[in-house]
């Protein structure tokens, strides 16, 4: 399937936002993320299913001033 992950396309087969993450190189990385503009919990993410054109989007924090 088609979607979008900070405003790149990717293509996938990944079925949760989880599994997308870990494939993405985030596995327990503190990040935030969203799908289709809505925040997802860290907790939510393995039942959080994704589907052809969703819009992710994931942010990892950053120190500095």
């Amino acid at each position: 399937m088609q979607i979008l992950v900070n405003g790149e396309r990717l293509t996938t087969d990944a079925g949760s936002l989880e599994e997308l993450c870990k494939r993405l190189g985030f596995a327990g990385a503190k990040i935030a993320t969203a799908v289709n503009g809505c925040f997802v919990a860290a907790a939510a993410r393995a039942r959080t299913q994704l589907a052809e054109a969703d819009e992710i989007e994931i942010v990892a924090p950053r120190q500095g001033g």
